[in-house]
């Protein structure tokens, strides 16, 4: 009895780390993208960025599980991200905002007067169609320079004698009455008609018949939608990428992004090492993060819309103070964590080497990519697929049913299939979970394509136990069992690395070109039918290697979670001697 519950004070220390790590996580992470796109970050631009940071932790992650395995320190690592990403939070709530503001291209001719978002952002077709049916005239404020030449104009067109003999360039304000029905859609450019013009407590219907005028104004047209879409798409991506904001959020980000892919690496190793010969296990404890994840997200979600009540933007800054405290009070009671390090590998790069030249292996591995890509895509633009939806809607409560989102995602998702995946992985192996995973994903994905109503997404977040529950036991089990002695933290780096730094971060630069070049609904619906279709190469490739050699697949059924005897090798010819157990 006495040896039981030690056994379980040391589980219960890894318990409460996955709680209070995704605790402090999961108020902050889910919600970077789309507080990137407050600091004035289009998707082109967000996409760039979160196909950066995979890439910054498939180089981190192995490097520091092989230093952590060649000196022993996992423990060391372990802490110092815990600081590290808490510091980093902090600092991106403080990342210096893009200061420019609305902006749009004034154009006067013959036919017609107009002004447009300024070319190089793309507008999303909900956010149109929510403008477009609002049957309400507004006035714009519009301050525009303008040239001798087009001072002449007002001269002569508009009559405006002030404006007579000006051969200077000089800044002109008017107001311009804007019809909202009768805004246009063009190449993805929303152009707002100018019905009438004020200038000089004169109204006249303007016309520019001596010649065009074309210039860059400032806009203020006390319309939050109008106004939110102009000051988004007022800088141009080439721009952006020359702004010192722009580097600044992009470091912390990496900073933040590298702290984290260490720490789920080598929290997962020690995890399985503390395990010892009962992986299946893992499931029991890795399930306390999904409730801390689910938990805080959810109400993190409800505070942004309470403290947000009158203000123009969401206000984010609960998230992060949230997201900061829990990782130091997950620091502060890591430091009691008894562990050490007890196998040794006497040649990682050779034991690794030899695994990498496995038929089965490289199989794993690729499905590792083309989940990482749909995670990648789920990650990072999920939510702005929500808040697009819910804006196009004119729904008050888009932060909170984002939330809610993230909440049943864990609550009712990850954390009853992380309790199952032991038995569900033991029942149907891992090669037909890879398969099921990558089904999942496809029917998931189509579905958000098809609805109209993000509110209906809440029951389709359950299928995230398995597209990310079961997904994530059977890749680290996976990558568990086949690691040879010793190596053990530098394979969990090496399969997270594969996971986010190829997968995540080519999701995260498709999605986000995808979503500039046509919308969210549709990538989706584009990624949904590549998941599908993956899932039935997969099915056919895994059938082809067992009937090419015989054998079960390797971590079929009643070998999924049994510690490897020397007497059950003849189960694993596929692998070869590498594994040792």
């Amino acid at each position: 009895m006495k040896m039981k519950f030690e056994v379980n004070k040391a589980l219960l220390s890894m318990k409460t780390h996955y709680f209070l790590w995704n605790a402090g996580t999961g108020p902050v992470t889910p919600y970077l993208s789309t507080y990137s796109r407050q600091l004035g970050f289009s998707s082109t631009v967000v996409g760039v960025i979160y196909t950066i940071l995979p890439l910054s932790g498939m180089i981190a992650k192995p490097i520091a599980g092989a230093i952590a395995d060649r000196f022993h320190c996992q423990k060391y690592f372990f802490l110092f991200t815990q600081l590290l990403t808490a510091a980093a939070f902090m600092s991106i709530l403080y990342s210096p905002k893009i200061g420019v503001r609305e902006t749009a291209d004034f154009s006067c001719t013959r036919q017609n007067v107009s002004f447009q978002n300024v070319e190089g952002v793309t507008i999303n077709s909900e956010v149109f169609d929510s403008i477009h049916k609002q049957n309400i005239d507004i006035n714009c404020q519009l301050t525009c320079p303008l040239s001798s030449n087009d001072l002449e104009v007002l001269c002569v067109d508009w009559q405006l004698s002030q404006y007579c003999g000006n051969n200077t360039t000089n800044e002109t304000t008017f107001t311009a009455q804007v019809p909202l029905n009768q805004t246009q859609l063009v190449k993805s450019i929303m152009v707002f008609k100018v019905a009438n013009i004020t200038k000089e407590n004169r109204v006249f219907s303007p016309q520019c018949n001596t010649r065009n005028i074309t210039s860059r104004c400032t806009v203020q047209c006390k319309h939050e939608d109008v106004d939110n879409l102009l000051e988004n798409n007022q800088i141009e991506d080439e721009r952006a990428y020359r702004t010192y904001q722009f580097w600044v959020f992009l470091v912390l980000m990496v900073i933040g992004w590298v702290g984290q892919a260490i720490n789920v690496s080598i929290s997962d190793a020690i995890c399985f090492e503390m395990l010892g010969d009962k992986p299946n296990r893992y499931g029991y404890q890795r399930m306390y993060g999904a409730l801390g994840w689910g938990i805080l997200t959810l109400i993190a979600g409800i505070l942004v819309d309470v403290t947000s009540v009158g203000k123009t933007y969401k206000d984010y800054t609960i998230c992060f103070y949230l997201g900061g405290s829990f990782l130091i009070v997950d620091f502060l009671t890591s430091c009691r964590l008894k562990y050490a390090q007890t196998k040794l590998s006497s040649n990682i790069t050779r034991d690794i080497g030899k695994l990498l030249v496995n038929i089965r292996v490289l199989v794993f591995l690729i499905w590792c990519v083309a989940v990482g890509m749909c995670t990648g895509l789920m990650w990072n633009f999920f939510l702005w697929l929500v808040e697009d939806m819910g804006n196009a809607r004119k729904d008050p409560r888009v932060q909170t049913l984002k939330g809610i989102l993230m909440g049943v995602q864990c609550l009712g998702g990850e954390l009853p299939f992380f309790f199952l995946s032991g038995k569900i992985l033991k029942k149907i192996g891992h090669v037909n979970a890879m398969s099921l995973v990558l089904f999942t994903l496809g029917v998931r994905f189509i579905l958000y394509s098809v609805i109209e109503n993000p509110w209906w997404f809440i029951p389709i977040e359950c299928s995230n136990g398995l597209t990310y529950g079961v997904f994530y036991a059977c890749m680290a089990s996976y990558a568990s069992i086949i690691a040879p002695i010793g190596t053990e933290t530098t394979m969990q780096g090496m399969v997270g690395a594969v996971f986010e730094g190829v997968g995540a971060s080519l999701g995260s630069l498709c999605g986000g070109y995808a979503i500039g070049s046509v919308n969210g609904t549709l990538t989706f619906r584009y990624f949904g039918f590549a998941a599908l279709g993956i899932c039935v190469l997969h099915v056919m490739v895994q059938w082809l290697l067992k009937s090419a050699d015989g054998s079960s697949p390797v971590m079929d059924k009643k070998h999924t979670f049994a510690k490897v005897r020397l007497e059950d090798q003849k189960e694993l010819t596929s692998i070869g001697p590498l594994i040792s157990r």
